[in-house]
């Protein structure tokens, strides 16, 4: 009887012509994420006496991101091409434990690069002093948070199971929809691993977007020539709108799903409703190497050195303008004497700037955004 009912919950619940088209999806997410996060960890290796603190967040979203798609596409292809879950009891726990580490550790670390960010922008008198020790340790205190929270269902604080679609393995939600230990521990989850990061991400990108804005307006009223948003601007806006929206993109339905499945009638979601937000979520493999490729043109500037296909050479001016000249400025000195040398006409070179710490920032050596 036991065994029967495994195979039942292991034979897939949505139409085999869907199972294909999933297992096509999960095909093209899986080359695209070896691709984009390979690349990713190339570039850091050719540039790795260049790195900065904040950049080995990139390093270690690519890596956690790498682990999930090696550890979960082939079997999550493999089992949707056959209409069912092909591995088993023992490797669907092991299957749903690499994605909560993975997927978790991709989530925290997101989550401390964004604060990072938003340290070293807002506050850079505290932000120069982020150095690789922190960043190891803050990277080491991710893994830490995705395993205590993986580890959780192992130690019977919920349960590993096959997804109510059948062809892949998760969080058991409909022993989260019947048992109020397992319930808990989604309603946990659900806070610390959605919520909590959410708000945190979204926060620390917003204040970094206030930042350019209030400097942009700061400088404004003491120029008496029209200013432009900087190159360096434009990446920030682009970077903190993308990490959000993708953020949201793809762990929210996953989100709202597993609370409906606690604490909702479960035999009442369609398997479907299941199936389509963990699509989402792994899209997250897919995206983050996309937003990094494509939004800082040092990592361009590598590929197109190395030859890399795809890229195309980024052009770099040696020019700087009045608010570049503002970030410099606001890095090394008080307030007001910033704004009395910027009337005065003296330009602030970024070298009496105190190289690798300053260079971090994102605006004052801007290598952390565009060089």
């Amino acid at each position: 009887m036991a065994l029967l009912d495994e195979d039942i919950a292991f034979h897939s619940n949505i139409p085999a012509p869907l199972d294909i088209m999933v297992a096509v999806v999960y095909s093209i997410f899986g080359i695209c994420s070896l691709f984009g996060n390979s690349t990713l960890l190339y570039i850091s290796y050719k540039k790795k006496h260049l790195l900065k603190p904040a950049e080995y967040f990139i390093i270690n979203l690519a890596v956690s991101d790498l682990g999930l798609t090696l550890s979960l596409y082939p079997m999550a292809i493999t089992s949707s091409f056959y209409h069912r879950w092909l591995y088993g009891k023992t490797v669907c726990s092991v299957y749903a434990f690499c994605g909560m580490l993975f997927g978790i550790c991709s989530l925290t670390t997101l989550t401390l690069l964004g604060m990072v960010c938003f340290v070293k922008v807002c506050y850079p008198l505290y932000g120069n002093r982020f150095n690789s020790v922190h960043g190891c340790l803050l990277i080491a205190c991710a893994w830490v948070y995705a395993l205590l929270f993986a580890s959780c269902p192992l130690g019977h604080w919920g349960k590993y199971g096959p997804e109510p679609y059948g062809t892949a393995c998760c969080i058991d939600w409909r022993l989260s929809n019947q048992h109020t230990t397992a319930r808990s521990f989604t309603l946990v989850l659900f806070i610390f691993c959605y919520i909590l990061p959410c708000c945190v991400t979204v926060a620390s990108y917003a204040g970094i977007l206030v930042t350019v804005h209030a400097s942009r307006k700061s400088m404004e009223q003491h120029a008496s020539r029209q200013m432009h948003i900087t190159s360096v601007q434009t990446i920030i806006v682009k970077l903190s709108v993308a990490v959000c929206i993708g953020f949201f993109a793809a762990w929210s339905p996953y989100a709202v799903v597993s609370m409906w499945a606690a604490f909702g009638h479960i035999d009442n979601i369609p398997p479907l409703a299941f199936a389509l937000p963990a699509m989402f979520a792994k899209s997250s493999t897919t995206y983050n190497p996309i937003i990094y490729l494509t939004l800082r043109p040092n990592i361009r500037r590598v590929m197109h050195k190395h030859r890399i296909p795809g890229t195309c050479q980024t052009k770099v001016t040696g020019k700087t303008s009045l608010t570049d000249m503002f970030f410099t400025c606001r890095h090394v000195l008080p307030p007001e004497s910033c704004d009395r040398l910027l009337l005065e006409g003296v330009r602030i070179r970024p070298g009496l700037m105190s190289g690798a710490d300053v260079s971090d920032t994102g605006y004052a050596g801007q290598d952390f955004w565009r060089s």
